[in-house]
């Protein structure tokens, strides 16, 4: 774990102006009644401060690992900071004018301030797959470590590029786009309308399917996955199997491809328009089997390691 003095200092500032935010967004929370789309007005800053908050710390730390082209990652860590204090920007100023910043067209200035959000999301998810793609070339010295961040980051990629699925207008929506009349493109649910009845905090609708949840859940695997990392290793002197560096290297790669199947399922669910509270037969048959292969490989994962077998009369005659 290197100092935290090492870590990118643009990305490190931003996350903390993001938790200050977070801060405002619950007084906002607290004082403010106003609802949108059936949420409190404060509750989509919330939750994009504090998630960006999340995700800066860890780009800034992933950053001051990386071995090679350094000089090019902190120009992605810097690009990666601006999109997110544009994009932020945007949300806060469309939520004090009590309006909706995300797929909202009404306007010509609203449908502006979506499109300059729409770009600067590209262009952040850009930024982060160089930095992935540095850590993948980086040589980090503990191998169970660096393949929790390099698969991480794959699979919190996965999950914002999940979002533009959010983006597609539904049928409705294309047809009064084309007749010139349309207020809203895109949504969060897939079956019913944005605003219905939800999950408390999330906003996660409990009628219909949401794409929410596969992008939250595909995002955060950059910071569970490295926790995974630290929680093996602040195990191993009381479960001596885990000092081996083989054994939490095959237990990292039994979470991402466990947690890569979770995400995969949350994303077939919420297409189907299925809840994430109301599963079917199909989506838990599905996850009995992630929860099978899972149990079978960990188990696999902690056997220990062969010793080979040596022969007295042979090494008598050597």
């Amino acid at each position: 774990m290197p100092s935290w003095r090492s870590w990118h200092r643009p990305l490190l500032t931003v996350s903390a102006l993001m938790a200050a935010l977070t801060v405002i967004s619950a007084l906002g929370l607290a004082l403010d009644d106003r609802v949108l789309t059936g949420s409190p007005v404060w509750s989509k800053p919330f939750k994009f401060s504090l998630s960006f908050t999340l995700y800066g710390l860890s780009l800034a730390w992933m950053l001051s690992l990386a071995t090679r082209a350094r000089r090019l990652g902190w120009w992605a860590g810097a690009t990666v900071t601006v999109t997110m204090l544009i994009e932020m920007a945007v949300i806060i100023a469309q939520t004090v004018r009590g309006r909706r910043s995300h797929f909202n067209v009404e306007t010509a200035f609203d449908a502006t301030l979506y499109n300059v959000m729409g770009a600067t999301v590209v262009v952040l998810w850009t930024a982060s797959l160089v930095i992935a793609l540095l850590l993948f070339r980086s040589d980090l010295p503990d191998r169970a470590s660096a393949w929790a961040l390099k698969l991480g980051s794959v699979i919190a990629l996965t999950g914002a590029a999940l979002g533009f699925l959010m983006t597609l207008p539904t049928p409705e929506q294309a047809a009064a786009d084309r007749a010139g009349t349309a207020t809203t493109l895109g949504a969060h649910a897939v079956g019913v309308p944005d605003g219905g009845p939800s999950m408390p905090l999330t906003g996660w609708s409990t009628t219909g399917g949401d794409l929410r949840i596969p992008h939250f859940i595909g995002m955060h695997a950059l910071q569970l996955l490295p926790l995974l990392v630290l929680a093996l290793l602040l195990l191993a002197p009381r479960l001596p199997r885990l000092r081996d560096e083989r054994v939490r290297l095959r237990l990292v790669l039994t979470a991402s491809a466990a947690y890569a199947a979770l995400v995969t399922l949350v994303t077939w669910q919420a297409l189907r328009g299925q809840p994430l509270t109301q599963p079917d037969g199909a989506t838990l048959s599905a996850l009995a089997a992630i929860l099978a292969g899972t149990a079978l490989s960990a188990r696999l994962a902690l056997r220990p390691a062969r010793v080979p077998h040596k022969d007295p009369e042979r090494e008598l005659v050597s």
